[in-house]
């Protein structure tokens, strides 16, 4: 099942269009036919099993992986152009006895001043403003490694968000956070993307926060299987074949 790419709904709205994307490593074909069609202030839900080419579809958007097809953004009035995209990878480890900082970690990414300087007071007040965007400003003197789950979690996104993007893509931000942090984690990608209007794209395997925030679920094995609304994807066939569960839950 695909997406209707050429609706009439994007004429007055900013998109990101995926056009017949297919994906090939030597000879084995790891996408094909993909079609997806996200707007500005959407969030979206990228499902499927393990193998079912998640991963491989977001290094195609970010340019990490060749592709046919199409991957074009769009504003009104615009002709397409190449968007600025926020990445936050899957959790990455950090070593709890490393003395990195929050702050440093900001000033590698941010700044040519060696980190092992110090931040001067203007990159400081530069990174309290950036961690502010997702309510973070007490973390920025913790020590990364020591950081939980959540708390990774906003700060890879406060850096994701500097500059702010067009369009923001999560690989598996729920794993790793527990259920509180998850519901927290939710809510600011729903406030983020209402602040700034811009399109969200995850992948997850935890699929009960998908009925209260995402506008779009779809469901990929090699290619888009289904995509809709949340209740109508975890209830379909094409997800209870997929993961041998209905509705979401075992």
């Amino acid at each position: 099942m695909k997406l209707d790419i050429h609706g009439g709904s994007c004429g007055h709205s900013c998109c990101l269009r995926v056009e017949n994307l297919s994906v090939r490593i030597g000879a084995d074909p790891i996408l094909r036919d993909v079609n997806l069609h996200v707007h500005c202030g959407e969030l979206v839900a990228l499902i499927g099993p393990n193998g079912a080419g998640k991963s491989t579809f977001l290094k195609a958007v970010l340019g990490q992986r060749e592709y046919e097809g199409v991957i074009a953004f769009s504003e009104p009035g615009q002709r397409s152009k190449k968007p600025r995209i926020g990445y936050v990878p899957q959790s990455p480890a950090f070593d709890p006895s490393d003395p990195v900082s929050v702050a440093d970690l900001f000033a590698c990414c941010m700044s040519k001043r060696p980190a092992f300087l110090g931040l001067g007071k203007a990159m400081r007040q530069k990174v309290l403003e950036c961690l502010e965007r997702v309510h973070g400003e007490d973390l920025i003197d913790k020590r990364v490694g020591t950081l939980s789950g959540g708390e990774l979690q906003r700060v890879l996104l406060a850096l994701a968000l500097e500059p702010m993007p067009n369009i923001l893509i999560l690989d598996e931000p729920l794993s790793g956070v527990d259920v509180e942090g998850m519901e927290t984690l939710m809510d600011m990608l729903d406030e983020i993307r209402k602040t700034y209007d811009l399109s969200i794209l995850m992948t997850t395997h935890d699929f009960s926060m998908l009925p209260r925030y995402a506008d779009q679920v779809v469901l990929i094995d090699r290619t888009v299987l289904i995509q809709g609304k949340p209740e109508a994807v975890l209830n379909s066939a094409e997800f209870s074949r997929a993961f041998h569960m209905k509705g979401g839950s075992l």
